[in-house]
């Protein structure tokens, strides 16, 4: 097969292929996470985010690739989960720039939006590390750039560009001290990989379109599960009984897209400052995203006619939804439905396994916003009741992966009535799609860079209602940097880790990210990881029990701290997390 270009459905077909390739791998991309605990999800997070750029893609196929691009880009944009997810979004949000104006591409265009996609990446890391997806990525597109003049056949330039992705996809592990140390190569640069040798096998094949009927089974890893994750709670029904129907104000729900691209040529220019201003006259909960020639639009509103007049005004109007949030909330009432219909936005086919988002009631004075609001990250219901005790407003619950997508952050800015927002993630791997979410929406957003539970409890804590912006943010991230934290879960396999040889099914003590112990007793890892993060003292060691900890054990440890550090206080909560039977602070 001899091709030398690529229009907007041809490339549909090498995404799919990519996505399904990719798919098929997802568990064993988990398995080369570094730490054998049972939540890694590298794999897990790259393929939702594929899956919500596809599902996007799949509704509106153009024969332009630009068009194609964009619309999956939009869609990864909004499905990203966890650091891996965020930058695979902005490889292809980058690449959708690169291809921006073109039906058709060749091979030196296809090259030049690969590179646009890594710079895109790695202006949206702070701190980027080399040896991960960004350096998979980025010695491809370098070596793609350089052989796209000379291989203009798309066949053979995706053979060169898995070649050279597959080459430094091994370096890796000489780029990162513990993934050699540990024997595996970068999980996300495998994930990528993965994507590309699904773009190729599609272009390889007879007519250059992707089978889903012929896709082959997902690999299958044989690794310790986890036990069952209790489902999420969900809301109590009751709670949308205490709003009465003719309270809400703003009935209208819009969600629509304004393309700009056909907006001929008495079309205004966009002007996003008034576009906003104008919809607040006469409504709320706005949220407006250009992006080159689309613009999202969200809003309840009093007057949907008057909203759509001023949106044409700038170009045609696209995927409209408009609900009647009173007719839903009389359903409610009715006890025709056990909680309020979602909304069907564009993005509302993307899986979104174990994760809710519990919504606190709260009753701000109808003629101003309160001045702060908080958004956590947690799972276990004790958790997330610890949180709702310190004032966050809104919890977002997740599954065994934890890793809620962008939309979900927006979806919970949307719901809080302030001037300003908080976000505590609890997680390395959740800090990049809240940061992505902040920037997206237009609201004041702050995010505490907390990475566990414990330094998001202790930033909630130091929150001082009577204090400005600048203080109260300096005051949680200087919170966040006194607290030790520690867990306590099991290795789903074998492995050698900074000295350590950890046996599947052992237990694993973890202090501030780091595997510090290893032993067949969860009592023995207990003691040994409490001696580690009290070797320098601590005044208040906090306990939070999850489903798999047993009374017995929190007893016995209990009585071990009293006698061996009296001078500590011992506090415990039951936290009802998954996976980890502890997770443990001290300060």
């Amino acid at each position: 097969m001899n091709k030398r270009s690529l229009n907007g459905t041809q490339f549909s077909n090498i995404v799919l292929g990519g996505a399904d390739s990719l798919h098929r791998h997802a568990e064993y991309v988990n398995s080369l996470n570094v730490f054998p605990v049972p939540d890694g999800d590298t794999g897990t997070n790259m393929n939702l985010t594929m899956t919500a750029g596809i599902t996007e893609m799949k509704a509106k196929i153009s024969t332009s690739i630009a068009k194609t691009a964009e619309v999956l880009s939009k869609g990864l944009l909004m499905g990203a989960r966890g650091n891996s997810g965020v930058i695979l979004s902005q490889l292809f949000r980058g690449f959708s720039r690169g291809v921006a104006g073109h039906d058709e591409v060749n091979s030196v265009q296809f090259a030049h939006a690969m590179q646009s996609g890594v710079d895109t990446a790695y202006k949206a890391v702070v701190k980027p590390v080399e040896g991960t997806i960004l350096t998979v990525a980025k010695e491809t597109a370098k070596h793609a750039v350089h052989i796209a003049r000379r291989t203009p056949d798309l066949v053979g330039f995706m053979r060169e560009v898995v070649a050279k992705a597959n080459e430094t996809l091994s370096k890796t592990q000489d780029m990162l001290p513990v993934l050699k140390q540990v024997g595996v190569v970068d999980s996300g640069g495998q994930g990528l990989v993965y994507i590309y040798e699904g773009f190729l096998s599609v272009l390889e094949s007879e007519d250059g379109v992707f089978d889903e009927t012929a896709a082959p089974a997902p690999v299958t890893v044989q690794v310790k599960k986890p036990a069952a994750v209790a489902p999420a709670h969900e809301a109590p029904i009751s709670a949308q009984a205490k709003l009465h129907t003719e309270d809400i104000e703003f009935l209208y729900d819009m969600e629509f897209f304004i393309d700009r691209s056909r907006n001929g040529s008495n079309a205004k220019p966009f002007n996003e400052d008034f576009f906003r201003k104008a919809l607040a006259k006469n409504g709320d909960s706005i949220i407006v995203i250009p992006d080159d020639d689309i613009v999202k639009v969200h809003v309840h509103s009093r007057k949907p006619g008057e909203v759509l007049d001023l949106a044409l005004g700038y170009g045609e109007l696209i995927q409209i939804c408009i609900l009647n949030m009173r007719e839903q909330h009389r359903e409610i009432i009715q006890g025709e439905h056990g909680e309020m219909s979602a909304m069907p936005e564009v993005f509302a086919d993307i899986p979104v396994p174990e994760v809710s988002v519990e919504t606190l009631l709260v009753d701000p004075p109808a003629d101003e916003l309160a001045p702060y609001g908080f958004i956590a990250v947690a799972m276990g219901q004790g958790i997330g009741d610890i949180f709702k005790s310190l004032g966050v407003d809104v919890v977002l619950s997740g599954g065994q992966t934890m890793n809620p997508s962008t939309q979900d952050f927006i979806d919970a800015i949307e719901t809080i009535s302030a001037q300003h927002i908080y976000i505590f993630p609890n997680n390395s791997n959740i800090v990049m799609a809240a940061k992505q979410a902040a920037e997206i929406v237009e609201r004041d957003v702050t995010v505490i860079p907390s990475k566990t539970i414990p330094q998001g409890i202790a930033a909630a804590f130091a929150f001082q209602e009577d204090e400005g912006l600048e203080v109260n943010t300096t005051a949680m991230e200087a919170a966040i940097s006194h607290i030790i934290s520690g867990q306590v879960t099991y290795a789903v396999r074998d492995t050698t880790l900074d000295g350590l040889d950890i046996k599947a099914g052992h237990y694993m003590g973890i202090a501030n990210g780091k595997i510090i112990t290893t032993t067949e007793s969860v009592n023995d890892t207990l003691q040994q990881l409490m001696t580690k993060m009290l070797a320098d003292g601590g005044e208040v060691v906090t306990l939070l029990t999850g489903e798999e900890a047993r009374e017995e054990d929190t007893e016995a440890l209990i009585a071990w701290l009293n006698e061996q550090y009296p001078d500590a206080e011992v506090e415990v909560h039951q936290g009802g997390q998954p996976i980890y039977s502890y997770i443990i602070s001290v300060e």
